[in-house]
Formats: C-alpha cells, sequence, structure tokens
C-alpha cells in the first residue's frame, strides 16, 4: 500500500512505537493471504481488501479461512471476527486430517 494511503488510512496508529508500529497491509489476489487476526478493523495490524482501501467483511474474512459460503457464524460482527481469526483454516484442518488417516492406514479419501 502506498505510504501516503497509509499514513491517512491509519491516522495516528501510523505512527506508534514500541514495536507496535502501524502496518496496513493490501491483500493480493495472487498470493497467499497474511495471518488474519481476530479484528481486522483494528489499525495496527490492518489487513486491507485488495483493491479498496478498506478491512475485509466476515463472509470475505471467513473465505480466506476456506470456510463454506453457507457456514454460519453466531454472535456480534466482533465475535464473528474473533471466531474466524481464530480458526485453523478449513483446507488445512482437512488435508492434515487425511495425512494422519493415510499415515495410520486409513482412508484418506473420506468425505465429512
Amino acid at each position: 500500500m502506498p505510504d501516503d494511503v497509509a499514513r491517512d488510512y491509519m491516522k495516528s496508529c501510523y505512527f506508534m512505537g514500541g514495536g507496535r508500529t502501524g502496518i496496513a497491509r493490501r491483500l493480493s489476489w495472487n498470493e497467499p493471504s497474511l495471518t488474519l487476526t481476530c479484528s481486522p478493523m483494528m489499525k495496527q495490524t490492518d489487513r486491507c481488501h485488495p483493491d479498496e482501501s478498506r478491512p475485509f467483511t466476515t463472509r470475505e474474512y471467513a473465505r480466506i479461512q476456506s470456510f463454506p459460503d453457507d457456514w454460519n457464524f453466531a454472535g456480534k460482527m466482533s465475535d464473528v471476527y474473533k471466531q474466524i481469526g481464530n480458526a485453523v483454516p478449513v483446507e488445512l484442518a482437512r488435508n492434515v486430517g487425511e495425512s494422519i488417516m493415510k499415515a495410520l492406514g486409513g482412508n484418506e479419501n473420506v468425505s465429512y
């Protein structure tokens, strides 16, 4: 993200010191995501939409974590961001589980 855009978007958080320097990172459509935080709207660690200077919606956040679009989260918006940010990506969990099943001699192609 251009420095002037980050500075304007993050306001005073841009200048935070003590190892908490503001970071506004625009994610890419073609690269893996940065680690998601429990609140994408925290100005000091903001993850920005690839094309727009805004945080991700909860649905966009969930897609990054590979939750299916019909997955329902409970609670206030801040609760939903926290659930998604603390989650293991769905496809990662699936692949690790299948690898464990294969290593144990089970069927790694089990569908849930």
